[in-house]
């Protein structure tokens, strides 16, 4: 059995991605982004009280990065990961680890802008330094992109998955403006089927009332 622990637009989304392009039979359980998550039946699953969370066969998986190892090697012939041995396995992890470099500014950045909803609590400083932190990593995978049209020169894997599911989430804040060479691969990966069904539906609530969120300048405060 499978099932996925799952909250619109938080990083579970690229566990879900990556569960539709293994063609895997699988339960999704959508929780609000909300005090449900710290409820005692959630926290019996994952103690922090976050997304994702996969049960799989038993096990509970809670880390998206352990989650996509674990996932590719339980379903290998689908391509997505790069087993011990093949020449590209140091270079998938090292990307698949880099989703989380990706999402750690956009936490911050989600914190300021969305979930400190009153100015005075906000702090123009951290904005705009987690905004500049955050447009540097589009610039790392505009340079791992040379001359290829994947993150690894054999092709699509769980490592596109995992970092342009963060780059989706990060340019709510960010834009690739000096990146063209992101934005043709990010155009490329979500046009996938498997992308499009891990967005959410809809008449969904997600993380993000606005598509994009201006940067707060520092002179402003």
């Amino acid at each position: 059995m499978i099932r996925l622990h799952h909250c619109h637009q938080t990083r579970s989304m690229r566990s879900l991605w990556l569960l539709h392009e293994l063609g895997l039979d699988f339960e999704v359980q959508v929780h609000s982004f909300d005090k449900a998550l710290r409820s005692p039946d959630y926290l019996a699953i994952n103690p922090t009280g976050r997304v994702p969370a996969l049960e799989l066969d038993g096990q509970t998986i809670c880390e998206s990065g352990a989650i996509a190892e674990v996932l590719c090697e339980y379903a290998p012939d689908a391509g997505m990961g790069r087993l011990v041995g093949d020449p590209e396995r140091a270079a998938w992890l090292d990307w698949i680890h880099f989703a989380e470099t990706i999402s750690q500014h956009t936490a911050a950045l989600t914190q300021q802008h969305v979930a400190l909803y009153e100015d005075h609590m906000r702090s123009p400083i951290v904005m705009t330094l987690e905004a500049k932190r955050l447009a540097k990593t589009f610039q790392t995978i505009e340079q791992g992109l040379t001359g290829r049209d994947y993150l690894l020169a054999s092709g699509f894997s769980a490592a596109d998955i995992g970092v342009a599911q963060a780059l989706y989430m990060g340019l709510h804040f960010a834009t690739l403006d000096g990146c063209p060479m992101v934005a043709a691969w990010y155009d490329r990966v979500t046009a996938r089927d498997a992308f499009q069904k891990a967005l959410p539906p809809v008449d969904a609530k997600g993380l993000y009332a606005k598509d994009f969120y201006d940067p707060w300048p520092i002179e402003q405060s």
